[in-house]
């Protein structure tokens, strides 16, 4: 392995679907530049350096990239460390299409790649589980309680393996132009997230005010935060946990 891939490494699991995989186009305020202090871990279990996805003939960014490089421009990095985020996250995916409850196909990938991570280097530190979920099931018109359980349920598991019992995580609402055509079916799972995060100690992170690709570009995808947005979501998740 060459040295721009060496730990030790600050360890960020990015899990979810598409607004944690990262649908986001747009041009942001400042552009995300790719750096070898920010590192990406594939779900092949590859690493690679951390950029906007080339998809569909453009680039469609993810918050996870300017949540890393709050945390860099913060200070919070060691020069000896790199930060590298599990990307987990796949769009269209939630409990109630078994995607993501402890027997589910994601929920074993995102284990056995914080398993691989511990095995890149001794030092290397678990700073934080990043969550974006609910839309599929809020399509699937979840319960409160079901939804409550099932992302309670997860927290607890991501904690147990990485072995940080108070790992910080955070959360967010949903794209605004979507929930609020939606309102009747999102409500329970929001309020469901909400509450996990108080009840586990995590931190649940408003999204008012942050644009859709749709109000950004026009092209139709209302249920997607814009890069744009996403450059502020990114901020506001550093924030909610080292702010």
């Amino acid at each position: 392995m060459s040295n721009v891939f060496s730990g030790p490494f600050d360890i960020f699991v990015q899990a979810g679907q598409s607004n944690a995989e990262g649908c986001g186009q747009g041009t942001a305020a400042e552009p995300f530049v790719p750096t070898e202090q920010i590192l990406y871990m594939n779900k092949d279990l590859s690493l690679s350096v951390a950029a906007e996805r080339e998809l569909n003939g453009g680039l469609w960014s993810d918050f996870s990239l300017f949540f890393a490089r709050e945390y860099v421009k913060a200070g919070r990095l060691d020069p000896s460390r790199r930060v590298l985020i599990l990307r987990t996250a796949v769009g269209g995916t939630g409990f109630l299409d078994r995607r993501w409850g402890m027997t589910d196909d994601l929920f074993l990938q995102m284990v056995k790649m914080i398993q691989h991570a511990k095995t890149l280097h001794e030092d290397s530190r678990f700073a934080a589980l990043l969550w974006h979920q609910g839309e599929t099931d809020a399509i699937l018109t979840a319960s409160y309680e079901g939804h409550y359980n099932n992302l309670s349920g997860l927290i607890d598991a991501v904690r147990a393996e990485t072995g940080v019992s108070d790992l910080p995580f955070v959360a967010g609402d949903f794209v605004q132009h979507w929930k609020r055509q939606n309102m009747g079916i999102c409500e329970p799972v929001v309020t469901a997230i909400r509450h996990v995060c108080r009840d586990k100690a995590g931190h649940f992170v408003e999204t008012d005010g942050l644009m859709s690709n749709d109000q950004t570009i026009g092209n139709g995808d209302h249920i997607h935060f814009s890069t744009p947005s996403l450059e502020i979501l990114g901020r506001k998740y550093y924030e909610a946990i080292f702010g």
